[in-house]
Parts: C-alpha cells; structure tokens; sequence
C-alpha cells in the first residue's frame, strides 16, 4: 500500500517576546504611564518593554522602576521629545520595536500578529497600525485615510502604502528605522511622523497601513497644550525639510497669513518655524523623484 510521505511542518516562529519590543516615551505623567505598564504587562506575547523618562520631575523614572512589568528606564536627563524613540530603539535588542505613549497600548495578540508581517514582508520598514480610541474603542479617523491611501499598491507590502502614520500605532523593523536615521531633531515633537515616513520610503523601506493589528488609545479628554501649534510649526518645517522650495514657501506664506488673521496657534506655530528654519534649511535633503511624486498624490487630499 502506498503510503504519501508527511508535508513538513512550517518552521516555527519565534515567541514575539524574542521579536519585539515596546517602546514609550513620557514626561510628567506618571499615573498614565504606570496604567500604561499595567496594560502592557498583561499582553500574551510578555514584550520587554523600553520607557524613556525625558526628565520628569514626579518622580516617574522611579515609579517605573517598581512596576512589576519590569521596564528597562533611560533617563536622559532632559526632554528629547520624540528623539526618547531614537533612544529607545538604539537600546533595544530585538529586531522589531512598536511604540506606545504613556497613553497608549497594544491589543492581546497584536504584536506577534505585528512580527509576523514584518517576519514575512522584509522590505517593510514600518507597520501602521489600526488605532481604536478610548473605553468605546472608536475607529481613529486616521483609520480611515490610512485605508482609502491613493498610492500605487504594492505587491511587495502587506497593506495599502502610506506616507503618514500615528507614532503610537505604529512598529518598525529597528534595522530600516536607524537606516532613516529616526526621528529627526529639528522637529521635536509633534507631527513628526510624516518626515519619518518620507526618509523610509527614500530609503527604499515600504511604509503599510495593516489594519489587522491594533493599538489601543485612551487620551487625556483635555489634551496636551500646545500640540496644535507644534503640529502646524512641524508641517511647513518638513516642507523646508524634504519637499520642493516652491511648495514650502507657499505653506509658509499660508500660515503666516493665517497668523495675521489671528487664527488659533498660526502666530505660536510661525514663531517655531522662524526660529528652527535655519536648522532646517542646514539639514534639507530634497525627496528622490519617486517619492516625491507619491508626496504629491498625498497633497491632492490634503494641500
């Protein structure tokens, strides 16, 4: 009797503990960040975890410690803004980091789903993920941008492309995001992603929405002061940064005449563009023509 030899069994993945880890950055919120840990410590796949404390002074770095998720602390010694995920990623050992802030976790299962994507796509430099928000998980509207993306499909990637991103739903493959040198300094904080978007896909790293993974935010219902201002500072400053001089120049001249209207945050927004335009203009890189022509497709929705 013919007997049919046995199909080989699919090599076995690695825990995702040994793929992943998580990384946060928070400054003076402690009983966020510490709810934070305790989401994440109750994940199935039991990540190391990196908290970055950009010099807090409630004593949060010290809380950290004492949380049994048993978080490695970096403590800088000042705020570094967003460059705390730089650090973070330098120190981590695995070949895959997903971000969270102090107000912001993932969902149980979803960051082995998030290896195992990046385990199978090796050109995707980073995974965007599908964010719900507070105790009703609402879809982001992000979501849904993210998802009716006009760029070309890529067969090569697990979703649709991006060029944008929500920093805390997102997790990157370490090696591309190093290679783009992460987040860039001139911005700091706020609306930072897009420019880490454009030096991915510069770089030949695909950027994917994939809304089979889920990160999970629970904002503070007040807001953070002053984000608005940095976000509409960061936009033009990334113009200066990557895109064509006419381009920055005509965001440039719209914000300035929405600061003469005395529109919320235009004139603070302004001030922040002066005062780092120089830096900027000493670090410009104009995008390759690729992915400026995919910039360009983007603008059509939002100019």
């Amino acid at each position: 009797m013919h007997q049919q030899a046995p199909t080989p069994a699919a090599p076995a993945r690695a825990p995702a503990a040994g793929r992943i880890t998580v990384a946060v950055i928070t400054r003076n919120r402690r009983a966020s960040v510490l709810r934070t840990l305790d989401r994440l410590a109750e994940l199935p796949e039991r990540p190391p975890v990196i908290v970055v404390d950009n010099d807090s002074d409630d004593a949060t770095a010290a809380a950290v410690l004492d949380h049994p998720a048993g978080a490695r602390v970096l403590t800088p010694g000042r705020n570094t803004g967003a460059l705390g995920r730089n650090l973070a990623v330098r120190h981590a050992t695995t070949p895959y980091v997903a971000f969270s802030d102090d107000d912001s976790w993932w969902a149980p299962g979803a960051l082995a789903a998030a290896a195992d994507v990046l385990d199978t796509h090796p050109r995707l430099g980073l995974l965007a993920a599908r964010t719900l928000v507070g105790p009703d998980a609402a879809e982001d509207p992000l979501n849904s941008v993210l998802a009716a993306s006009p760029l070309p499909p890529d067969p090569g990637l697990p979703g649709p492309p991006v060029l944008g991103f929500l920093a805390c739903a997102s997790v990157v493959r370490r090696r591309a995001f190093l290679d783009a040198g992460g987040y860039h300094p001139v911005l700091f904080f706020g609306g930072e992603e897009t420019l880490l978007a454009y030096d991915l896909a510069a770089r030949g790293w695909g950027v994917a929405y994939v809304p089979s993974v889920t990160a999970l935010h629970h904002p503070d219902p007040g807001g953070r002061p002053g984000r608005s201002a940095a976000q509409r500072r960061n936009e033009v400053l990334t113009a200066w940064l990557r895109r064509p001089a006419p381009l920055a120049l005509r965001r440039t001249a719209r914000l300035a005449a929405e600061a003469v209207r005395g529109e919320p945050a235009a004139g603070a927004a302004l001030r922040g563009v002066l005062a780092r335009l120089p830096a900027a203009l000493r670090h410009r890189t104009p995008l390759p023509d690729r992915v400026e022509q995919a910039a360009r497709l983007l603008d059509g929705r939002h100019p």
